[in-house]
């Protein structure tokens, strides 16, 4: 058993996220190279980088899925093992970065030396908050032109309020960058780049840096006695008795309670100060065992809360994070063993859908290669096969003792194109091709339009569709034609409003009887979906139809009044009603809450949302004047603009209708010197002259508006 404690303590389940182009897929590359895992090093530029396999990626140069692989690093004399999760950096693929930081123990944030703290950088810093990940800071390409280690340590501190404790600082800058000094052990290391950076040697600290490194040191040792008692005693009394050992376990302890953010620097490309991440990785991030006991519910009795901790005697307790189609193997599910153990051929309890599933094979994963494994046990990340049923978010447990893990929440599509195959053979491969990308995906919709028989795909953004369209083309040879791309609008009411609706049939026998009073209203800031109260005294209407009524109104809000958008969110609440002893049954209630949801919500002032995005243009100062004329003319807000080493960056909410084809307009705008990045923002009120004509387009209720 002590064996198995050690091999916990030596785990580290790391991701790797950042904004796009800061460098992850590049520092994967060169850590799988380190650790002996590749003998040689792919580049992303060229598409040979091992974690981005897809195609797609190749081609772009992007990442699109999150790759697993697992690796060995030798630190201090012990062998740790390193399951790795390298992550998109672009928005539209955002539920990548959310799925592996749910399962993840500690990350790496990655920041472009030059470009800093970026818009996606403080998404998925957000998401890391959410999900409570420790992390440690990595500036990368500190060889570029412009790289400036103290203004992104300054950027995090501001931009994101984190609390940056350089536990490094560089050696030169731009081409003059050779090595880092380490402030723990006060040595300067320089890499040699003759052996590719795979060696590098310890030396004194230069002269000229010397007062510098010291300055540091000493910020350095001052948030470490915030964190730590017996640091905070000695560096008041002399800090040159606090010792090598005390100040790393102080900066483990600090990481850990995510007080600190140890930041390290280097150029991932040249090969420079990717080991001293890995060390840096193995000493500060948590191991399985440092994270807290996962908690989950009993799925007989949702209010009862069940611990699990991170031992192998415990009871199994596993996550599904991600599901994967492969060529040759078929559906992977990828999942995180948080407690217990697994055998191949054995079964697991999916307690979303109570059914038996049989885990015929377990792999552990190196990017899109499996390697066959027996059994795997809590703490790691691996994928099987062999399954019927299982989702992203699903909880595998074992059948005696069963449990349900918090799942994830994913964010609502924005944009939808219709598409259609081009013959009656596509047609058939069609509607399997979107459902296996459908599952992989939770943030990909597919849904038939009811009046015009369409198939409409919906997604995070004009690339995500993209990618998805070449995904069809490409592995499920399925050709389609696309129509123009269509904003997710959605519906809301503005004013509260009482009515009264009876249903009532006579057709020779039984009849049809319901009654129902209820108020309908906004629902509350921050509600989504439908807010359901029943007032109902005395019996009026009799409890066992009070669930139809709920339901009535819930496939109601599914289609709004104005031009058949869902609606967000609604408050209802049931007043009174009454009922017949004999006609009445739940179909008749639910029945009456459809038809009573339609009539009330054209009197109450329904109105029509759109998507507003985020947008962020980064371009030099001669263009601003039009890029900003532009921006007013699609009906933009300028929020802020502030400068960036040499150029200004500029802010602002833009609804998503108006910026279809925004990157070919920006770059005619700016002889292509601008760049831009937008993600979803929130929902807000079309103006009247606009929702006219959408309506008009819809065939939707013109007169409501």
């Amino acid at each position: 058993m002590a064996n198995n404690d050690k091999q916990l303590m030596f785990t580290r389940n790391i991701g790797i996220m950042a904004h796009i182009d800061a460098g992850k897929t590049t520092t994967s590359e060169r850590i799988l190279f380190y650790t002996g895992l590749t003998h040689k090093i792919g580049e992303t530029h060229d598409g040979t980088a091992t974690m981005d396999w897809m195609a797609q990626e190749q081609e772009r140069g992007i990442t699109i899925t999150s790759a697993a692989t697992t690796t060995f690093w030798n630190y201090l004399g012990n062998r740790y093992k390193i399951n790795l999760i390298d992550t998109p950096g672009h928005v539209d693929f955002t539920v990548e970065v959310e799925r592996s930081l749910r399962v993840l123990d500690g990350a790496v944030a990655t920041f472009c030396a030059v470009g800093g703290v970026e818009p996606q950088s403080e998404t998925v810093w957000r998401q890391a908050d959410k999900y409570n990940v420790p992390r440690i800071g990595y500036v990368n390409k500190m060889d570029r032109s412009g790289a400036n280690y103290y203004e992104v340590v300054r950027q995090l501190k501001d931009v994101l309020g984190a609390n940056p404790c350089p536990i490094q600082i560089p050696i030169g800058a731009e081409e003059t960058f050779k090595g880092v000094v380490d402030l723990i052990k006060m040595k300067a290391i320089f890499w040699h780049d003759e052996t590719m950076g795979a060696e590098y040697s310890v030396e004194e600290i230069p002269a000229d840096l010397q007062a510098e490194a010291e300055e540091w040191r000493d910020k350095m040792l001052e948030a470490l006695a915030e964190c730590d008692d017996a640091i905070m005693e000695k560096y008041f009394d002399d800090p040159s008795t606090i010792t090598e050992e005390e100040i790393m376990v102080a900066i483990r302890k600090g990481t850990l309670a995510m007080q600190i953010n140890p930041m390290t620097c280097g150029s991932s490309f040249k090969n420079k100060g990717v080991q001293t991440l890995l060390d840096a990785v193995c000493a500060f991030l948590p191991s399985p065992e440092d994270t807290p006991a996962i908690e989950g519910t009993d799925p007989s009795d949702p209010d009862k809360i069940i611990t699990r901790k991170p031992l192998f005697e415990e009871p199994l307790t596993a996550l599904a994070f991600k599901i994967a189609t492969d060529p040759y193997v078929g559906r992977l599910c990828f999942f995180r063993v948080y407690a217990g153990s697994i055998n191949a051929g054995s079964y697991v309890l999916n307690t979303r859908s109570g059914k038996k599933e049989r885990i015929s094979r377990l792999f552990q994963m190196h990017s899109n290669k499996q390697q066959p494994k027996e059994v795997l046990e809590a703490g790691d990340i691996c994928a099987c096969v062999g399954f019927k049923d299982i989702r992203t978010g699903d909880t595998l447990c074992s059948e005696d003792k069963p449990i349900v893990l918090e799942s994830m929440t994913f964010p609502e599509p924005v944009i939808g194109i219709a598409i259609e195959p081009l013959t009656q053979k596509d047609t058939d491969k069609l509607g399997m091709a979107l459902a296996k990308l459908a599952e992989e995906d939770p943030t990909f919709r597919v849904k038939t339009d009811e009046d015009s028989g369409q198939t409409v795909i919906s997604g995070m953004g004009e690339l995500h569709l993209d990618i998805i369209l070449d995904r069809l083309r490409r592995e499920f040879k399925v050709e389609c034609n696309q129509g123009a791309p269509q904003v997710s609008y959605k519906e809301a009411i503005t004013v509260p409003v009482d009515h009264r609706h009876v249903f009532k049939k006579q057709s020779g026998g039984r009849g049809k009887f319901a009654d129902i009073i209820f108020r309908m209203e906004p629902a509350e800031e921050g509600k989504e979906g439908l807010t359901f109260v029943n007032e109902v005294k005395g019996g009026n209407i009799p409890k066992e139809f009070i669930p139809s009524v709920e339901k009535g109104f819930k496939e109601a809000m599914q289609n709004g009044v104005l031009a058949g958008y869902a609606l967000e969110a609604l408050k209802i609440t049931l007043i009174d009603g009454s009922f017949h002893p004999v006609d009445s049954d739940a179909l008749s209630f639910e029945m009456a809450a459809k038809i009573g949801y339609k009539e009330a919500a054209q009197k109450a002032k329904p109105v029509l949302l759109e998507p507003i995005m985020k947008l962020e243009v980064v371009t030099p100062e001669d263009f601003m004047g039009d890029i900003i004329a532009d921006l007013n003319r699609r009906r933009g807000q300028v929020e802020s603009m502030d400068s960036r080493i040499g150029a200004r960056v500029i802010t602002a909410k833009v609804p998503l209708a108006e910026q279809f084809g925004y990157v070919t307009v920006l770059r005619t705008l700016s002889s292509g010197r601008a760049s831009s990045s937008m993600e979803f923002d929130h929902y807000a009120e079309v103006p009247k002259n606009i929702a006219r004509e959408v309506v008009e387009k819809a065939n939707g209720r013109v007169d409501l508006i």
